[in-house]
């Protein structure tokens, strides 16, 4: 093996995804640096992958990274592995590359599945332009909707619920996509409008959000108007803010239309 640091894609469901380079690889480092050991080990088993590991995951990431790549600069040939998929996507593993890049330890790329890029192509929304936000965070929505091409979110499944109803208020015009179990038995896809998915039965596994690009049509004035009404419940700031977001017109024309539906009433 060359000495150097091996950043080792592995499966994110199915184990038939496992690459014959990244066995080879994680067969014959000197160490495997392994998000959870434990959660590596159902690997290692199944393909009688022997190498010594030691944990390299967020809270320790830190402390052992210099450990890590003093023995890389001594000779030494490790791979860094994740729980699944590629280590460095919402995952350990950035900050370990950068040390390396800083220190000028080389690096090696054996890559594998992710889940974003896998969800993103199931959604069959478009490829072209993609933001991936990592885990879904409600309170970066509104910022996330300045966003107007493809938004790929990571989320868990005992919050897929009210992560569907948060969208349902910031970007009801912009229909998502609900994967999960990618590579599984029960692999699903699920697209459609938010307001449509709100009763769907709560998905298991894990999931991927991917949120389709922001219409290109000029809203209508009914419908800004529907849209009036939908924010009106806010403060006047914070519902012009909004709906200025939601439907492309400035933010005075915003808070002048709420100002009149006031009136009105």
């Amino acid at each position: 093996m060359q000495t150097g640091l091996y950043i080792v894609g592995t499966p994110i469901g199915n184990l038939s995804d496992m690459s014959p380079r990244a066995i080879d690889i994680l067969k014959n480092v000197d160490l495997i640096a392994a998000e959870d050991t434990r959660v590596f080990g159902k690997i290692a088993s199944h393909f009688d992958i022997k190498t010594p590991r030691v944990s390299c995951h967020e809270y320790n990431e830190r402390r052992v990274i210099n450990e890590i790549l003093d023995k890389v600069k001594n000779g030494a040939s490790i791979a860094v592995v994740s729980d699944a998929g590629m280590p460095g996507i919402s995952d350990p593993g950035f900050r370990i590359v950068r040390a390396a890049r800083d220190m000028g330890v080389p690096v090696f790329m054996v890559p594998g599945p992710t889940a974003v890029i896998s969800g993103l192509v199931l959604s069959g929304f478009p490829t072209d332009r993609f933001t991936f936000c990592g885990f879904f965070d409600e309170k970066k929505l509104r910022d996330d909707n300045k966003i107007r091409h493809t938004i790929v979110y990571y989320e868990s499944p005992n919050r897929i619920k009210a992560t569907i109803a948060a969208i349902v208020k910031v970007m009801p015009e912009r229909q998502i996509a609900i994967v999960r179990e990618i590579t599984k038995m029960h692999e699903q896809t699920i697209v459609g409008y938010p307001a449509d998915l709100m009763n769907i039965d709560a998905p298991r596994g894990e999931i991927v959000i991917v949120v389709a690009p922001a219409p290109e049509h000029k809203m209508s004035d009914n419908e800004i108007a529907e849209i009036v009404n939908q924010v009106a419940a806010d403060s006047t700031k914070g519902a012009a803010a909004d709906l200025a977001m939601r439907t492309g017109i400035s933010k005075k024309e915003a808070y002048n239309r709420l100002l009149k539906r006031g009136e009105k009433e």
